[in-house]
């Protein structure tokens, strides 16, 4: 028996997040490569430890191998084809160079590319972002590329402070970008004019951080080419709207953005203050090569200090330093007539927030003394207000080193916090203090007050009180002084409730206008939607009727119903609470839903008769287009016509079924079969079941349809749905429950309720028809993979295999508690054992492949969990296999029905005996690959593994 452990290196290029519509199915997530040879790589390599071994003996065997892998300089020179280039004929290029039999031993294969059927999927084009102009008149097309050289991923990066840094860019790491972008006239008939490119931009261009100015004239936006030293550096870029034209906003060469945190912002229609590097910034600091002493921690005050198992912490004096040195920045205030204004000292600014009425600015700012122990965000933190011209006003708090945050639910930081400007006001602030010192544990009332204030206030004027909350602040929606409306929650109880406050006026008392459980879908009223104003904020929309003094506001809603949801727009009153559906989604085929209000570009109320709004709509086999609907005869234009991501699954069959656990409790689940598929003709199929478990406080919420029938089926290079080319029937988010009901802890009975509803999963799945018995097998990311490994060790009978990835085994060490579970490991000691499958190690016999970012940074899911399964495993005999899906549920040929007829009386009292139930004499499997990062699977050579 032969047992092989190989770090598999996937990686995310983490999405910026603009302001932008997402297209809501296959956008990629550019992601690492798959190798699946196990050869130990030095640090210094270029891909950075990217192929690892524990078996010594294969180091002999890496030359003759190395003719599979290919080169980096080749996959980069490929890449710098232009703004526009994909990685399509990369691909194709990668797949000539390491294609090798799909039967082949992983261990003889070097990197390895799935099927073609699967290759195709993931190769297919994304489709752009859009973004609208704040006069809603045009369009934004922001185009991307498909997945990233593996050069690229195997940038060095910086881990500090809860952070990851690309020195070289001097931005957070591994930040994805756009490649072009393109300019639509929204027509007078609602169709898009011809496109207009932006233009001027070097060969190669990378952009971030696409932004309208005020007036809709400009764009802004990074730009980075080339990958060496300092032209990898972002530089601030403004393009003319009409012309497409775009330009450098500075005309000196030497000035950078630094992006490591806020990056800048339009402080008017002609000005941007900008987020820099110093330009007297000196080197790199330089690590010693001697310690200066032993490192020290002590707690002679005796603090209680509970934190979670955070990652990418700073270590010692050298990284502090070095996190200085990235963070620190110098604003500059930089006008579109060439015009340079350095204002403040540097500092390591996070954020910059001008007030609505540009006259002021909100400067938050973080500085020592830092941490060991918790990341950037509890560091010490000042919050000022300069005027827009660099002008000290005031400081509003200076908040201490935030190290005891105690670690229960809705607990929080002492002191200010939530401080922003108020939407409909030129420059009054508000903010939230919490009453209880931070600890949700501790019952007073009120639990918070919020506050307000004038930018600069009268001497002595102290802050108003604007509203008081026994539950936790949870922000506000502002609309004027007569309406506002103000949100709190409580996650024990699941309760959430709206207020509805006069900000103007302290005659008016408060009044609850909603009083829910958070978990009740079905009760679920809707969010205000909300316009957007001349000052570039956004506010409540009140609507007009004619002949009617009422006050109403367009609630948009998800529209649970035990149908699956059918989405509304509602017409509702904010006095007498009486409601009018003006719009609803189409139920038997499609799927439309309300995206953002398109007639707010003039002030004041809006007229019922004269509005405006974008819809997307979409059904099981057509993928998302956008509509714009006019009032009164709400007419629709579609404005997109997408081409189809994957027509090879244009025809794939989809249906929400629901089935009941043993319990009676209610579940729901959406079933994927391949195209042409006909279970009468062509009999049950190999199945995967990929889920994640939630935790409920009532068995009704947890029974309740969540989601639609008549979505279409996004397919991302990680999504389990790319088994559907490989004719797999997917089960795909079954519900699985963690019931605690009252006083109960939902997690005391996890394993219980975890085998039960996988119990009724299997079942229905075989009751229809759709798949084999002895070929099904579970996966599921994060808690999901938690979830499968338990499942293998507690209910073997329903399974033939398993796939966990980035997942976490051993509770034990996450002490201060994980996932929604607050106690600690010494409050609930029996809980965290229980609930660990690595105590189980010695039950798993059915094959498991566990996948994991190598420098996963998730507090929850160490990548030394992993390696630590990994091990109990192999200890207890696994043997080591890879094309997990294909020989494990494919060509399975266990009883896995016997298993499970045999097993549900020890199933029902919890009792089941695993090993008793090893599938044939090969025992079970286990394969661990560890990848780059938290949760990504495919990039330009990718894995068929499983």
């Amino acid at each position: 028996m032969r047992l092989h452990k190989v770090y598999h290196r996937f990686s995310l290029l983490s999405l910026s997040s603009p302001p932008f519509l997402p297209l809501p199915h296959h956008l990629p997530k550019p992601l690492s490569s798959s190798p699946s040879l196990s050869i130990k790589s030095a640090r210094s390599s270029p891909i950075r430890s990217h192929l690892r071994t524990t078996v010594k003996s294969l180091k002999a065997m890496a030359a003759s191998r190395f003719h599979n892998l290919v080169p980096i300089n080749a996959v980069a020179a490929e890449d710098g084809g232009g703004s526009n280039s994909s990685l399509s004929s990369t691909s194709s290029a990668a797949a000539a160079a390491t294609t090798v039999d799909y039967e082949d031993s992983a261990l003889d294969a070097g990197y390895r590319l799935p099927p073609q059927e699967i290759r195709d999927i993931v190769d297919a084009p994304p489709l752009p972002a859009m973004s609208f102009s704040p006069q809603r008149d045009k369009i934004l097309f922001l185009k991307r590329r498909s997945l990233p050289p593996l050069s690229e991923l195997a940038r060095p990066e910086e881990k500090l402070a809860g952070i990851r840094i690309d020195g070289n860019c001097n931005t957070r790491s591994r930040m994805s970008f756009y490649t072009g972008i393109g300019i639509h006239h929204l027509l007078d008939d609602g169709t898009l004019g011809p496109e207009k490119e932006v233009h001027g931009l070097p060969d190669g261009a990378k952009l971030n951080f696409v932004t309208w100015s005020n007036d809709g004239r400009h764009l802004s936006f990074s730009v980075r080419v080339d990958e060496d030293n300092s032209s990898s550096k972002l530089r601030i870029w403004v393009a003319e709207v009409e012309t497409g034209k775009a330009r450098p906003l500075f005309q000196p060469p030497d000035i950078y953005l630094n992006a490591v945190f806020d990056n800048f912002v339009w402080v008017d229609n002609s000005s941007l203050l900008v987020c820099t590097i110093p330009l007297s910034r000196g080197d790199l600091p330089k690590k010693p090569l001697v310690p200066s002493g032993p490192k020290i921690q002590s707690n002679e005050q005796q603090n209680v200090v509970q934190v979670r198992t955070f990652q990418d912490l700073l270590k010692d004096e050298y990284d502090e330093d070095l996190f200085e040195y990235y963070a620190t920045t110098q604003l500059v205030l930089a006008s579109l007539d060439g015009t340079v204004k350095p204002i403040g000292p540097p500092a390591i600014y996070t954020s910059i927030d001008p007030s609505p009425d540009q006259k002021y600015i909100l400067i938050t700012s973080i500085h020592r003394p830092y941490s060991f122990i918790v990341p950037c965000g509890r560091f010490p933190k000042k919050v000022d207000m300069w005027t827009a011209d660099g002008k000290f006003v005031r400081e509003l708090c200076d908040l201490p080193l935030a190290e005891d945050i105690p670690i229960a639910f809705n607990s929080v930081r002492k002191g200010m916090r939530s401080i922003s400007w108020r939407a409909d006001k030129p420059s009054t602030l508000y903010w939230a203090e919490t009453q209880d010192g931070g600890d949700a544990k501790i019952e007073v009332s009120p639990r918070d007050i919020v506050y307000t204030q004038p930018a600069e206030p009268p001497e002595g004027e102290q802050p108003r009180i604007l509203h008081k909350l026994d539950l936790r602040y949870g922000g506000i929606s502002w609309c004027d002084d007569s309406l506002a409306l103000v949100y709190e929650s409580w996650y024990k109880t699941r309760r959430i409730r709206t207020w509805v406050i006069c900000p103007g006026s302290e005659d008016v008392n408060p009044r609850i206008l909603f009083d829910r459980s958070s978990e009740d879908a079905y009760s679920d009223p809707g969010s205000p939607m909300l316009r957007r104003t001349s000052a570039g904020t956004y506010v409540i929309a009140k609507v007009k009727k004619e002949n009617d003094e009422g006050t109403y506001v367009l609630l948009n809603g998800s529209g649970a119903t035990p149908n699956g949801n059918i989405p509304f727009l509602d017409l509702f009153d904010i006095n007498t609470s009486s409601k009018e559906r003006i719009w609803e989604s189409e139920k038997e085929k499609y799927y439309e839903s309300v995206v953002a209000l398109m007639s707010d570009e003039n002030e004041g109320d809006l007229d019922i008769n004269q509005l405006k709004i974008l819809t997307s709509k979409e059904s099981k086999t057509e993928n998302t287009q956008y509509y714009i609907q006019s009032w009164p005869d709400k007419k629709a234009c579609q404005i997109t016509n997408f081409p189809h991501p994957y027509p090879q699954l244009a025809s794939l069959q989809k249906e929400m079924v629901r089935y009941e656990r043993k319990d009676g409790v209610q579940l729901t689940a959406t079933l994927y079969l391949p195209p042409g598929y006909d279970p009468a003709r062509d009999g049950p199929l190999p199945c995967l079941v990929w889920s994640y478990p939630g935790e409920f406080k009532s068995k009704e919420a947890a029974g309740q349809v969540r989601g639609s029938p008549n979505e279409f089926a996004g397919i991302g290079p990680t999504s389990a749905l790319l088994w559907l080319a490989r004719r797999f029937a997917i089960l795909s988010g079954p519900t699985i429950p963690i019931i605690g009901e009252g006083d109960e802890e939902a997690n005391d009975r996890y394993v219980e309720q975890l085998v039960a509803s996988a119990e009724a999963a299997v079942e229905e799945v075989i009751r229809r028809g759709v798949a084999h018995p002895n070929k099904i097998a579970v996966g599921g990311h994060s808690y999901g993979a938690f979830m499968t490994a338990n499942l293998l060790a507690h209910a073997p009978h329903l399974f033939c295999c398993g796939v966990a990835r980035s997942g976490a085994y051993n509770r034990t060490l996450t002490p201060f508690g994980f996932q929604n579970e607050d106690r600690t490991l010494w409050e609930a000691t029996t809980t965290y054992v229980e609930m660990s499958p690595f105590m189980s190690a010695n039950k798993i016999k059915k094959p498991i492949l566990l996948i994991h970012g190598e420098e996963d940074n998730n507090p929850g899911t160490l990548t030394m969990q992993s390696d630590r399964f990994f091990n109990a495993l192999k200890g207890h005999g696994a043997l080591s296999l890879a094309l997990w899906l294909q020989k494990y549920c494919v060509l399975n040929t266990s009883n896995t029905k016997a298993e499970l007829d045999a097993c549900k009386d020890d199933v029902s009292k919890g009792t089941t005996d695993s090993e008793s139930k090893a599938v044939g004499a090969t025992g079970g499997g286990v394969l661990e690959l560890t990848d780059l990062e938290h949760y990504r699977f495919h990039s330009l050579q990718r894995s068929s593994l499983w």
